[in-house]
């Protein structure tokens, strides 16, 4: 599963370039400097890091909390139709409902922080500018949320979202260096990738819950297996 986050991540990232690319850009690095501008890179994509892996943290310790009422199995399998459903609807659905509404205040103070951090130009700077850009509303992170939501344990929440985050750091940083490089043949191309991409990770959640016994992509329930192996056990004594 901790394959996903990463996939996601560097899928995702064609669309985080849409979506982040002006902050990416408006980077205040040192571009007369490459060590120090790499430098201030690599912080900024520190600082986001941090940013999901705190989220994948909160996310995974709820999740752990649904796997310890016996859960596990049926949030899989809700997460993955979800993603799919999601997929299934139409962007301008969304946008007529809009979802994200109740966290306007919150991501309008977000957005403020982040405009007056790309006023300065001190060394923690780049840190802070990363950490907020985290926070900011995301589709692909959301999906990335839901993995790590599955996942049932807090640590492995927080890889989750972490190796999200790193698969997302080859393309915006040469976005960083080299502007909008891509043609728009080539984004649209993978725009229409991305979908069938979370479909088939859906599906996989949805495999993974069902408990098929299929080893690394459906595993029996944590129960199961031990009655089994209790079962095994008694015959050997026999």
């Amino acid at each position: 599963m901790l394959l996903s986050a990463l996939t996601f991540g560097l899928l995702g990232s064609f669309h985080c370039v849409g979506m982040c690319g002006p902050i990416a850009f408006m980077l205040p690095v040192d571009r007369t400097n490459n060590v120090k501008k790499f430098s201030q890179i690599f912080i900024y994509h520190f600082g986001r890091l941090f940013a999901y892996s705190l989220i994948g943290l909160i996310f995974g310790f709820v999740g752990k909390g649904l796997y310890l009422f016996g859960l596990q199995q049926q949030l899989s399998i809700i997460i993955g139709i979800l993603m799919i459903i999601i997929v299934l609807i139409p962007y301008k659905t969304f946008n007529k409902y809009n979802f994200s509404k109740p966290l306007y205040k919150l991501i309008s103070k977000v957005k403020n922080a982040l405009g007056k951090e790309l006023k300065k130009k001190t060394p923690d700077t780049f840190l802070t500018i990363g950490f907020l850009n985290g926070f900011l509303p995301c589709g692909l992170v959301y999906m990335a949320l839901f993995g790590s939501l599955a996942s049932g344990d807090a640590l492995q929440g927080s890889l989750y979202m972490l190796l999200f985050g790193v698969g997302t750091i080859p393309l915006m940083t040469t976005a960083i260096y080299f502007g909008n490089f891509l043609s728009g043949k080539v984004r649209q191309h993978i725009r229409k990738a991305i979908p069938v991409v979370v479909v088939c990770i859906g599906l996989l959640f949805i495999l993974r819950g069902l408990g098929l016994g299929i080893p690394y992509v459906s595993p029996l329930p944590v129960s199961e297996e031990v009655s089994s192996s209790y079962e095994c056990y008694d015959e050997t004594e026999k």
